[in-house]
């Protein structure tokens, strides 16, 4: 939905949600741009080769390292602060209390930039980092409504049809 209003999605290209962000941005008309923890020629997970490619055709791929450099795992959190650096608002989908997501939250606040959180079920782990920001002010959101109104953009795109009455 953000895509479609004209947001640009910026994410980090792993397995999961990072990946479904992606893939949804593609389907909008705003590019999304992917901030590696490799270098730039380096496609991680390697799964995501496709995905890489069809960034390439809409969007940015962006990494600090160079072609040939050497990346170890300590790149990945890293890179978090590119992530939250380009972006108004960093969005926290699903995490528990080690999550790399967690990370770039926290890049964002150090940034002056907003951070939103799903809510999410009390008693499951993997939503303890996420229910954790809530508890710590982050802003609660569960449409793409919330964070276009919260950063003030425009939000006709956003905005569902009304069904008709019967």
């Amino acid at each position: 939905k953000l895509s479609r209003a004209g947001v640009i999605i910026v994410s980090g290209m792993a397995r999961g949600i990072d990946s479904a962000a992606h893939r949804g941005a593609l389907k909008g008309i705003a590019p999304t741009a992917a901030v590696f923890g490799t270098a730039i020629d380096v496609c991680y997970p390697a799964a995501n080769a496709t995905l890489m490619r069809d960034i390439l055709q809409n969007g940015a791929l962006i990494s600090e390292y160079p072609p040939g450099c050497r990346t170890d795992r300590r790149s990945f959190p890293r890179r978090n602060r590119i992530m939250s650096g380009l972006s108004l608002g960093t969005v926290v989908i699903e995490a528990d209390l080690k999550s790399g997501s967690l990370i770039t939250a926290n890049y964002a606040l150090d940034q002056g930039r907003e951070v939103f959180a799903v809510p999410g079920n009390v008693g499951s782990p993997y939503s303890a980092g996420t229910n954790d920001l809530i508890k710590n002010g982050a802003r609660v959101v569960t449409d793409a409504l919330d964070i276009a109104l919260e950063l003030n953009l425009h939000v006709e795109n956003l905005k569902e049809p009304r069904a008709k009455k019967i």
